[in-house]
C-alpha cells in the first residue's frame, strides 16, 4: 500500500461505524434522479486516500489478468487503439454529493472483457490504482453497458486530481467503486473486498439503497 493519509482513514471509518450519513429512506424504484441523502453540486469535489500520484502517460500500463483466456498488459497507445466509447452519466459519492451529467470518454469495460475473455469461473472484479486504493464490483456489473475506463470528462483529459490517465467509471454505484489511476484489472472466482470495503464500508454500494455501510 502507498502511504495513504491514516487520520483521514480512521475518520471515515468512524463515519461507517456510527452510520453518520445515513437517512434510512432507501428508493429501490428510483423513483427521484438524486438518491437519498444526496445533494446536487455543480463543481466537482476530489476525494482520495489523501495521495494522488503522477502517472505519465509514457509509463502508464493497464494489467488485465485472473481468470481470463488472454491476459493483457496495454500501454497507453495501445488502450488509445481500441474502439473509443462515450457516455453521460451521474456521480453520486458516499460523502452525500452527487453531480449530474458527466461526459466521459474511454473505453468501454465490455471491449476489454471482449478482450482478454474471462472464464466461465470469473464472477468478481477486483480494481487497483497506482495509489494502492482496491475495490471490488460483481463481474456482471462491471460489464454493464454505461461502464468505462475513462480519460477525459466533459471533452478535457481527466487531471491527476481526478485520477489520470485513466480511472474507472461505474455509475450504478457510489463512487468509491470508480477507482483512479487505474492500473490492474483482476478477474477473481470469488468476491475479495477493497480498500473501504474492509473498513466497515458496504460491500455493493447502491446509491438507491444507500448502502453506504456494511
Amino acid at each position: 500500500m502507498t502511504d495513504f493519509n491514516e487520520k483521514l482513514t480512521a475518520a471515515k471509518q468512524a463515519w461507517a461505524r456510527a452510520g453518520r450519513l445515513l437517512t434510512g429512506k432507501p428508493d429501490p424504484d428510483k423513483a427521484y434522479r438524486l438518491p437519498p441523502g444526496q445533494r446536487l453540486v455543480t463543481n466537482w469535489p476530489v476525494l482520495d486516500l489523501g495521495v494522488q500520484p503522477h502517472v505519465p502517460k509514457e509509463s502508464w500500463r493497464l494489467e488485465i489478468d485472473g481468470l481470463v483466456e488472454n491476459p493483457a498488459t496495454l500501454d497507453w497507445d495501445a488502450f488509445m487503439a481500441l474502439p473509443q466509447f462515450e457516455d453521460v452519466s451521474d456521480i453520486h459519492c458516499v460523502t452525500q454529493w452527487s453531480r449530474y451529467d458527466n461526459r466521459w470518454q474511454g473505453v468501454s469495460t465490455r471491449t476489454l472483457i471482449e478482450l482478454v475473455r474471462p472464464l466461465p469461473d470469473a464472477d468478481h472484479v477486483v480494481l487497483h490504482g497506482h495509489d494502492g486504493y482496491t475495490t471490488n464490483v460483481e463481474l456482471r456489473h462491471f460489464a454493464e453497458e454505461d461502464c468505462l475506463i475513462a480519460h477525459s470528462h466533459d471533452g478535457a483529459p481527466l487531471t491527476r486530481e481526478h485520477g489520470a490517465p485513466a480511472r474507472l467509471v461505474i455509475p450504478r454505484y457510489y463512487f468509491w467503486k470508480s477507482a483512479k489511476w487505474i492500473k490492474r484489472i483482476e478477474f477473481l472466482a470469488v468476491d475479495r473486498p477493497g480498500f473501504w470495503e474492509v473498513r466497515g464500508y458496504h460491500n455493493i454500494g447502491d446509491p438507491w439503497l444507500e448502502e453506504r455501510y456494511g
